[in-house]
């Protein structure tokens, strides 16, 4: 059986990425989480992945350390799962925009760390952050005009498992989309998996403050 190895569920939206997509398109795994910022994290990632980061999916003797490598992965092992969209150029753009969101929005994933458990709406905004809002705005725009939703091309796929963090920091921060797009991120928060995942994450008791910028009175 497949193994995902994940981080804290509160805090780890490269984790979320790759458990979302494979429990929301019904992909059997067996989950084990290293709790970030622990000894035993330290000891036991040593050996599990050559990034030292999490997620790492284990499939047998193949060990894939990158979530959008593990996107593409899956995509392979499983291509009755519709990972990506079915035709070439829709293919094309999803796979565009997994790779924007992989390697940007610096400023959204600096100010506005994922925090399930809080609600820190006004928080983290500024100028930059802004910018980032309003390209991801442009994106999912173009995207859900051409597919109707109610995910970014119709059903749920990689794409918007990549995007699921973002739509979390939303809520967390009440953070200024169009109005328009609320379908889409209502739709993201309301599949099973994302239930799931946030429901196991508001039950976490760990703190790290190096995600907790706004937060400074839970360390004691």
């Amino acid at each position: 059986m497949l193994r995902l190895v994940i981080g804290n569920k509160n805090y780890s939206s490269w984790s979320l990425r790759a458990w979302l997509l494979m429990r929301q398109l019904d992909i059997e795994f067996e989950e084990r989480l290293l709790p970030l910022g622990t000894p035993q994290f330290e000891f036991e990632i040593e050996r599990l992945s050559p990034s030292r980061r999490v997620p790492v999916l284990q499939d047998g003797p193949v060990v894939v350390w990158d979530s959008l490598a593990i996107a593409e992965y899956l995509a392979e092992r499983f291509p009755e799962r519709a990972i990506w969209p079915r035709g070439t150029g829709q293919r094309a753009r999803a796979r565009s925009m997994c790779a924007e969101m992989h390697a940007g929005f610096a400023a959204l994933r600096t100010q506005c760390p994922m925090n399930i458990q809080a609600s820190l709406a006004g928080r983290g905004w500024n100028l930059e952050v802004q910018r980032d809002l309003d390209r991801l705005a442009r994106m999912w725009s173009g995207a859900l005009d051409e597919s109707g939703g109610p995910f970014l091309f119709g059903s749920f796929g990689a794409v918007d498992a990549f995007f699921a963090p973002v739509v979390s920091r939303l809520k967390t921060y009440e953070l200024p989309m169009p109005a328009r797009l609320a379908d889409y991120r209502q739709a993201v928060l309301n599949s099973s998996g994302m239930r799931a995942w946030s429901e196991a994450a508001r039950l976490e008791t760990a703190y790290l403050a190096a995600d907790e910028p706004y937060r400074p009175s839970l360390l004691t």
